[in-house]
């Protein structure tokens, strides 16, 4: 993943920004919103796209654009910011492929254990019954 192209494949359009501000909510658009085709990416490889597309499906839109949105601050240059600094994480951490399970089996000394821990415990609760009469 070279983060220099996927930068200059990222769209921006600022909007009004909603919410508490007063005037100047009114009068500015500071509301950053970033969108990613995420198929026609060229810094991303098949595999990667691939792996993207099945992680993020959830925020991703028909087309498989990705769409993200900042307005929390009132700057848009700051807002523009973290969108962008967001937008970068959350390809990372998508991308990371997670280890394989390996099965492992029960080591001897555990099976003792838990069998021993079994037998103590039904005689503790067989001590617990009435005794039966004859």
């Amino acid at each position: 993943m070279n983060s220099e192209i996927l930068l200059k494949e990222l769209n921006f359009k600022a909007t009004r920004s909603s919410g508490a501000g007063g005037q100047h909510v009114n009068k500015t658009s500071s509301k950053i919103e970033l969108s990613f085709d995420l198929e026609n990416s060229l810094a991303l490889s098949e595999n990667e796209i691939l792996l993207l597309k099945a992680k993020l499906s959830s925020k991703l839109t028909k087309e498989n654009v990705l769409i993200l949105f900042c307005e929390e601050t009132r700057s848009q240059h700051r807002n523009k910011e973290l969108a962008i600094k967001r937008f970068l994480q959350l390809i990372k951490t998508n991308l990371i492929r997670p280890k394989k399970r390996r099965k492992t089996k029960p080591s001897k000394n555990s099976i003792k254990r838990n069998t021993e821990r079994k037998k103590r415990t039904s005689v503790k609760k067989a001590l617990r019954k009435k005794p039966k009469l004859d």
